[in-house]
């Protein structure tokens, strides 16, 4: 078997080997074009093979065939040349990458015929927290394209700050992109002079960034979901724009994250949501949608909708009418009104709304929503949503959250998890979409810190995604995956040491994860480097 992952659903191996010459050509019909442009520039890049557009005696070849699934693709590696079918772009790209993978080799001769167990594939990365900029992001994009993950969930807004450009309402990077300092050291820390760095930090994507990055994952298969935050997770916003609350206070963009710091120094209404019952806060958020569906294509706007404080709204009178006038009977129903007044536009704009699994709450949620189930204790309003044929994305935290230290979240409960648990029925299986990892990063500040965390839980996540429940095996991925070191190796990618992702020691592992949460959430970065020497 090839060292490929996410593991191929069907392989035959066949005797023999294919040998890439160090020139070759490529019959490609219209279709398959980007696939096969991506091909050749890989194979120049990482074999120093010049491959071109020739019908004349191609050494690879590709086929449309119209009998096969959007993402599925038959990749046959003969003694004489390679053949790759598909159906689609998408299809026909997949199968490059796992020809990249495979001729990190000898080509060994085998059929493929493969495609994957679930159509969200998703990766979060939040930049409102920490901001990496564009080059990383498609660094990013590139290795989600070499493990076939095809979605990238880009968390641009948060208490910390305000990340994208919106023309209409230029004080939201004017002053919702800058925080006056950054909280170190962990939520339970709320010393101001040891635990907070106070450094001015900021920054943010121009619309032309924007339209950048998303026509650069758009070329490796991959499709953006914007996520705005409301209308909790709005401190950026509000620091803008005050009238957006149901008082009109003036305040900082956060600089801490969570609530100790503000608890510490006498501020009990830190956690501020937007005013729900005025006209003008739904004219602001539908402003600032018809911006940015202009910019992400994709037919899906994430807005959060978790950890959304309800206090003021029990004292604000516009809050009170909107109650009254459509018979609301608590605080979730009222979110689920503001949810569904969002979820209306959001059709109108030819667009579907996710949230995490707390907008479920209220229960007179619009059934289309899309809820991504984050939350650690079971939520059996996310229960009745999926038996009831509404969709569900899986980011379990034990499982998926990847800014925790991999103490906690391991490489084992990613690869190992399942969709199938107590509360969803059998016949309602087919309704989850599929997983996604998260990667929060308010303790996440540089690239390195950035990969260590994803790499290889990232990896694992892609098998999760794509191979099937019957042909997982956890210590046959390991094998694979000490392969793919010598790549990552190769394209500079800082990832965890072996002893840190596979520590059975479950003393050090109890240890660890008092020590980063309780006072350093880089220790792992320190030891990732002795162990590799570096």
């Amino acid at each position: 078997m090839l060292n490929i992952i996410p593991k191929p659903n069907n392989f035959c191996s066949k005797e023999g080997n294919f040998v890439l010459p160090k020139s070759a050509n490529i019959a490609c019909p219209k279709l398959f074009e980007q696939a096969g442009l991506a091909l050749i520039e890989y194979a120049k890049a990482e074999k120093d093979t010049n491959l071109a557009f020739d019908n004349k005696n191609a050494k690879i070849i590709f086929l449309e065939n119209a009998q096969l699934d959007s993402e599925e693709y038959v990749l046959d590696i003969k003694k004489s040349g390679i053949e790759i079918q598909a159906s689609s772009s998408q299809g026909a790209f997949y199968a490059v990458q796992t020809l990249r993978q495979a001729w990190e080799q000898e080509l060994p001769c085998c059929a493929i015929q493969d495609k994957p167990r679930f159509t969200w594939r998703g990766l979060l990365l939040d930049e409102s927290r920490h901001f990496f900029g564009k080059e990383s992001v498609k660094k990013l994009l590139d290795m989600m394209a070499y493990y076939k993950l095809n979605i990238f969930h880009w968390h641009l807004t948060d208490d910390q700050g305000w990340r994208i450009e919106i023309k209409k309402y230029p004080l939201l990077t004017k002053i919702g992109s800058v925080r006056k300092g950054t909280h170190i050291h962990g939520w339970r820390r709320a010393n101001l002079k040891k635990d907070v760095i106070w450094e001015e930090y900021g920054g943010f994507y121009t619309q032309d960034d924007i339209k950048e990055i998303v026509a650069y994952a758009q070329e490796r298969g991959i499709n953006i979901v914007p996520e705005i935050d409301m209308p909790g997770h709005f401190a950026a916003a509000l620091a803008a724009y005050n009238w957006l609350g149901c008082r009109e206070l003036k305040r900082d963009v956060a600089y801490y994250f969570g609530g100790k710091i503000p608890f510490m120094q006498g501020i009990r209404d830190w956690n501020r949501s937007a005013c729900v019952g005025k006209d003008s806060t739904y004219e602001f958020i539908y402003n600032i949608i018809d911006e940015i569906v202009e910019l992400f294509p994709f037919p899906y706007f994430h807005i959060g909708g978790d950890e959304a404080d309800k206090s003021e709204w029990k004292k604000c009178a516009h809050c009170a009418k909107v109650m009254e006038e459509h018979n609301l009977k608590d605080y979730n129903e009222l979110q689920a009104h503001f949810n569904n007044k969002i979820i209306t536009y959001l059709k109108s704009k030819g667009r579907r709304l996710i949230g995490w699994n707390e907008v479920l709450a209220g229960g007179n949620i619009d059934n289309s929503v899309v809820a991504q189930y984050w939350t650690l204790k079971r939520d059996t309003n996310a229960e009745m949503h999926i038996n009831n044929g509404g969709n569900l994305i899986m980011s379990r935290h034990n499982c998926f959250y990847f800014d925790m230290c991999h103490a906690q979240v391991s490489l084992k409960n990613t690869y190992t998890f399942s969709p199938i648990h107590e509360g969803i029925e059998s016949g309602a299986l087919s309704n989850i979409i599929g997983v996604e990892g998260c990667l929060w990063t308010e303790w996440v500040d540089s690239q390195e810190k950035l990969e260590l965390n994803l790499y290889p839980r990232m990896i694992a996540l892609a098998e999760t995604g794509w191979t099937q429940e019957g042909g997982k095996d956890w210590q046959d991925f390991l094998c694979r995956l000490s392969h793919h070191e010598k790549t990552l190796d190769r394209l500079g990618i800082n990832y965890a040491h072996k002893d840190i992702y596979l520590s059975n020691n479950k003393l050090r592992n109890w240890l660890d994860i008092k020590r980063w949460y309780t006072k350093d959430q880089h220790f792992e970065l320190r030891r990732n480097k002795e162990l590799k020497g570096k």
